[in-house]
């Protein structure tokens, strides 16, 4: 049955009826392309979120790296200068939050120059690339809205003087939203309401943008993930590609020392053996406080959401096909009548990838400690905590004119 034909779902119905022969013909064609079988998950959105056994797990600290800082680097070097490491960008957000109506990486950090959020994160990437004498490949996944603006901004400023050859952006996949019965919102009378497939769909998006033959072309063997509000990211880090190659590991992940045991941050940890984020809300008051003898926190490392992972094990992850995560959220929509409703309260479904999920189908991953002032300046709002502001400090502690 299509899902038109089911008396079910009201809003799509109620759209073709007002709708024009010709609107509903390409409609339906719109509609043939999605696969619904993601409604099947809200009778499984529990057991998804269902978790096992936590425990510890041992990071690389800081005076190790340090210590064996010549044996990483030149491993990590010498993947880089063979042409087996990219990285990927995760730069699909709008920059609402900043008061921003285009994509976040467009943002002026600087004070008494212009120094973009994007232009910034590329300085980064070049620091690494100089002093290795080789590129590394960056894909960029945007989203159906910042897509034209982002592509733009990097023509404008001629990709920040980095190689174009070496640069490909890609559209992060999109799936439907639903109300709590899992009835489809419209959009508008020929648009489904969609919304991005979470963060951890970036691969399976590269993947259908046609960016396998891409990343097999170059014989890339490692990939490294980021996100675009950490202005300190380190990008290829070839310490963290050595650390994680030496460890034998088949992906690895920056973590910083939490700040304290109550601290909003996702804790790498083991799941029934197998590496997993603990989720801050997820850990009990007894895990969050347990100490090891010397006095550190038994769970106390954060991610930065900046990792590393086999290019090999993320095809087989691809094939094996994620778990998704049913979460409520506020939905804008037409109603029944065609009239536009934006929700004050969750009103339905998002369908949701978690990167952290990425972390838990792989046999073993390394925690790689990072000093947070040098590389976690997240920017989430203009002021406060995780802000412009403090991002700003930081920056000029790390010695960038701003």
């Amino acid at each position: 049955m299509k899902i038109w034909e089911d008396e079910k779902q009201v809003y799509i119905r109620a759209a073709m009826e007002r709708n024009t022969p010709e609107q509903n013909a390409a409609l339906k064609e719109r509609l043939e392309r999605i696969d619904w079988s993601i409604l099947e998950h809200i009778q499984r959105k529990e057991t998804v979120n269902e978790r096992g056994v936590f425990a510890p797990l041992e990071a690389v600290e800081v005076p190790e790296i340090e210590a064996r800082r010549d044996e990483f680097k030149a491993a990590g070097q010498d993947t880089i200068r063979a042409g087996k490491v990219g990285a990927v960008l995760l730069a699909g957000g709008q920059g609402t939050r900043l008061g921003l109506d285009r994509p976040k990486g467009t943002l002026n950090i600087g004070v008494n120059r212009e120094l973009y959020l994007f232009e910034q994160l590329f300085r980064n990437l070049m620091d690494v690339t100089d002093e290795a004498g080789a590129y590394v490949p960056m894909y960029i996944m945007t989203s159906n809205i910042n897509h034209k603006d982002t592509v733009a901004f990097f023509e404008e400023h001629h990709y920040f003087g980095y190689p174009k050859d070496y640069v490909k952006f890609f559209i992060q996949e999109m799936v439907p939203a639903c109300d709590h019965e899992g009835r489809v919102y419209m959009e508008s009378d020929t648009e489904v309401a969609m919304s991005p497939n979470g963060n951890g769909g970036w691969f399976g998006s590269m993947v259908s943008a046609g960016l396998l033959d891409d990343i097999h072309a170059r014989g890339l063997e490692w990939i490294n993930v980021f996100a675009v509000d950490n202005c300190l990211q380190r990008i290829a880090d070839p310490l963290f590609i050595g650390a994680t190659i030496v460890s034998g590991c088949e992906s690895g992940a920056k973590v910083v020392r939490k700040a304290a045991p109550d601290e909003k941050v996702g804790v790498l940890c083991t799941e029934d053996g197998k590496p997993s984020i603990a989720e801050y809300y997820e850990m009990t008051q007894e895990m969050a406080t347990a100490r090891k003898e010397n006095g550190d926190l038994l769970y106390g490392f954060g991610v930065i959401l900046n990792y590393l992972f086999s290019e090999k094990k993320l095809e087989q992850i691809a094939d094996a096909r994620m778990p998704i995560h049913v979460v409520e959220k506020k939905i804008p929509h037409i109603d029944l009548e065609g009239n536009m409703v934006k929700p004050e309260q969750p009103n339905g479904y998002k369908f949701e990838t978690l990167v952290l999920d990425m972390v838990h189908m792989m046999d073993d991953c390394i925690p790689y400690e990072v000093v947070r002032e040098r590389e976690f300046a997240p920017i989430k709002n203009l002021h406060g905590v995780d802000s412009l502001d403090t991002a700003r400090e930081l920056l000029k502690g790390c010695g960038v004119t701003l």
